[in-house]
């Protein structure tokens, strides 16, 4: 069986401008890191909070969200499924730029793609969770995958309690972006930056992308 997701006809076709998105999909009204702990309570598996809110909390800087991301290891997934199913939710498989349900009909999911929540096909999307892939207990780099560690140390804890993705970490998952949003948060993240996490993020970016401005980061 074929791991890969069905690809458009024809191949060079673009996504979905966001008001066709809409039309077809629907729209959003996320949950934010005040209401995500209470939706997940009693989910007994790691979950930390990544993408915009994870800079954020970093920076105390407040700036817009189109979504709350969080992420769990994409073993989880299917215990994911089960005990949001359980609740009243729909779960579906986001895969390069394709929706299907992931439920007990299509349980196959890749670790790379997302799981994307809501209550029905009338309610708007809730939820957006990138898996992670995991090899041998540790957390993996999907974007450099011969680089792991532990989950400890690729997050921190905020004041609220809740597990963050690191900022030097969401901002190399954000380097091959050229969208404004994206080049603000850079803006914000990278003078808080401790020389430490500067430095991860110099190496890190070089390894995949040598001509990146990050790459030659002091």
């Amino acid at each position: 069986m074929s791991h890969r997701p069905p690809l458009p006809s024809p191949p060079d076709i673009g996504p979905l401008p966001p008001e066709e998105f809409r039309r077809w999909y629907g729209g959003w009204d996320p949950f934010d890191p005040s209401t995500i702990a209470d939706f997940l309570a009693g989910f007994d598996r790691p979950w930390w909070i990544v993408g915009g809110w994870a800079l954020e909390m970093f920076t105390g800087v407040q700036r817009a969200h189109e979504d709350l991301d969080i992420s769990i290891d994409a073993a989880d997934a299917d215990e994911l499924r089960r005990f949001l199913t359980d609740r009243g939710w729909t779960t579906w498989s986001a895969d390069s730029g394709w929706l299907r349900p992931f439920d007990h009909r299509f349980r196959e999911i890749r670790p790379s793609s997302n799981i994307w929540v809501r209550a029905d096909a009338q309610s708007p999307w809730v939820l957006d969770i990138p898996l992670t892939p995991f090899r041998n207990g540790q957390w993996v780099n999907k974007k450099a995958p011969h680089q792991s560690m532990p989950l400890a140390e690729a997050t921190w804890v905020g004041a609220d309690g809740l597990r963050y993705l690191n900022p030097e970490i969401v901002l190399f998952m954000k380097s091959a972006q050229t969208r404004p949003k994206d080049i603000r948060d850079a803006e914000q993240v990278l003078p808080l930056l401790d020389a430490g996490r500067r430095a991860w993020l110099r190496e890190t970016v070089a390894q995949v992308d040598r001509d990146h401005p990050w790459a030659q980061l002091a």
